[in-house]
């Protein structure tokens, strides 16, 4: 005995072919705004680390001030790739989907990772900043993952 939660089909309501493509071209617009979003983010996230002082930036946040400085660098050249990727489509759609997916995802883990660093050292804002990017990439990587 199964369970389901859909109305029957027959009070379901009947898009019509513009409408279908009303929605998918509403989705379409949204996701890539969002995507626009957390590109421009993780730039200057990652352009602020590859050129402030390690004491600038410890004054924004207190993780530089633990790590090494190249580990401080090199998280500021990933956050530009992860960038660069979530925006590859808009440069070449011959690359596909992939270049955005592995990006969306490895900027998920990031992001996952930085809330979880500035959990335990208790800055709170960065933390929300992290927990408000988790709350974009994700439904990118989602929207983006399924073929139409």
């Amino acid at each position: 005995m199964s369970i389901t939660f859909a109305p029957p089909a027959s009070t379901r309501p009947t898009l019509s072919a513009a409408q279908i493509r009303n929605r998918a071209a509403f989705r379409n617009l949204t996701l890539w705004t969002l995507q626009g979003w957390v590109a421009m983010f993780f730039v200057a996230a990652g352009y602020a680390k590859l050129t402030e002082s390690i004491s600038n930036l410890t004054a924004l946040m207190n993780w530089p001030a633990m790590v090494s400085e190249s580990l401080v660098r090199g998280i500021g050249i990933v956050e530009i790739v992860l960038a660069l990727g979530m925006i590859a489509p808009l440069l070449s759609w011959k690359l596909g989907r992939w270049p955005l997916l592995v990006s969306a995802v490895g900027l998920i883990m990031l992001e996952s990772a930085m809330l979880a660093v500035h959990a335990i050292s208790l800055d709170v804002g960065l933390a929300l900043i992290n927990i408000l990017l988790l709350a974009i990439t994700i439904p990118v990587y989602l929207g983006r993952r399924v073929s139409h």
